[in-house]
């Protein structure tokens, strides 16, 4: 399953579990849970490859002006 089909398919379940009173049936649970197990892995594949941003480094300002 590509990644943006992962995300799409947790968000429809998000919304059906809205839809449901914030309850999954047993089906839409395990369904929910696999796909939150391939997102995770991904997750942790960008990390591993140094794949995410970090941000970037602080500038520093001198507040003591002449």
């Amino acid at each position: 399953m590509k990644p943006s089909q992962v995300f799409k398919a947790i968000n429809e379940l998000r919304e059906s579990w809205r839809k449901q009173n914030f309850v999954f049936t047993p089906e839409q649970q395990k369904e929910f849970d696999s796909l939150k197990q391939l997102r995770r892995e991904r997750v942790k594949y960008f990390h591993a490859n140094g794949l995410v941003s970090k941000g970037g480094a602080k500038a520093t300002v001198d507040t003591k002006q002449p």
